[in-house]
């Protein structure tokens, strides 16, 4: 009698994109995909919902006042907290509970978000323990005409954050595709045309995440 076919650990799915590139949307759709076809799936967030993302969203809207050397700093041990919490991290849901994780966002939007204001070879020195302990398995970018995130944020949105101005939204989609290219080694990184219909890009992502299952 032939071997049973040995069981996949469940994905680590990381969706990054700049604001308003339609993260959320995606993120949403392929869960559903997901769940459709038998599979648990747990979405989450960078920045999270720990006390230590709570901080970084006050900084964010400018609540708080810091350097930018301290908020690439506070997303790093907000990471690392993401992957490791007792309650809800992310290496507990995949391996101990067996979802699919999700996640807006990891480090390479350290990269993208801080590198104008901070070494990036810091940055990247900083998240290199969350890189070799609980890697992506696949990284998708939605790669959306800036101006467009732009008109979506300031059409739905009263808060605009201190990262979303129509100058910023440029410079981190530039920055993005340059350490996407600089550190992509050992990653699985695949950009998906954002400025298509919302059924095709959840088509175009499904067409990559099935072949992993």
């Amino acid at each position: 009698m032939g071997e049973e076919k040995a069981q996949k650990r469940p994905l680590f799915i990381v969706i990054e994109g700049v604001d308003g590139s339609g993260k959320s949307t995606q993120i949403e759709l392929l869960k559903t995909r997901l769940n459709n076809r038998g599979h648990k799936a747990y979405i989450t967030h960078e920045p999270t919902d720990s006390p230590i993302g709570a901080v970084i969203r006050n900084i964010m809207k400018g609540r708080i006042q810091t350097s930018p050397s301290a908020i690439a700093a506070l997303f790093a041990a907000d990471r690392l907290d993401h992957i490791y919490n007792d309650v809800n991290g992310m290496k507990k849901k995949r391996d101990k509970e067996g979802y699919h994780i999700i996640a807006s966002r990891y480090y390479f939007s350290s990269y993208a978000f801080q590198g104008e204001y901070v070494d990036v070879d810091w940055i990247v020195h900083l998240n290199a323990m969350a890189k070799k302990q609980f890697p992506a398995d696949i990284t998708i970018y939605l790669d959306v005409d800036p101006e467009t995130c732009y008109e979506r944020i300031t059409n739905h949105r009263s808060d605009i954050e201190i990262y979303e101005t129509k100058e910023k939204i440029k410079k981190v989609h530039q920055a993005y595709l340059k350490y996407f290219r600089e550190f992509d080694q050992g990653e699985n990184i695949v950009l998906i045309n954002g400025n298509q219909s919302i059924e095709a890009i959840e088509k175009d992502i499904w067409t990559v995440i099935a072949p992993l299952l």
